[in-house]
């Protein structure tokens, strides 16, 4: 269970950086609106985090936590904000997604 509760965590970490891509774009009340769902998401994502931290050692969970929002924001950047998409920039994705699995694998 606490790791399903990290993997949810970083996923709101997820949202409320693009919640900050948005409102970066956003005028008059609907950057409001975007802002309102960082403060949302980052209220989630942290109390989420606790949580697992709870039963994780805090060092796997922070890092898996960030790896989680790093990679996501990242292709999300890449779906939505038309940030470059090249080989090496995919490949330090993948490798950052390995990590956080090989994390997951030697955590007891």
């Amino acid at each position: 269970m606490p790791w399903l509760l990290l993997i949810i965590a970083g996923l709101f970490e997820v949202g409320f950086a693009t919640c900050l891509g948005q409102a970066k774009l956003a005028e008059g009340s609907s950057r409001l609106v975007w802002l309102g769902g960082f403060a949302v998401c980052l209220s989630v994502s942290m109390l989420l985090l606790y949580r697992a931290s709870q039963a994780l050692p805090i060092g796997t969970a922070y890092a898996v936590w960030t790896g989680i929002g790093a990679a996501g924001t990242a292709l999300v950047g890449i779906a939505l904000f038309k940030e470059p998409s090249d080989f090496w920039r995919l490949f330090f994705l993948f490798t950052l997604i390995a990590s956080i699995v090989g994390l997951k694998a030697v955590t007891r």
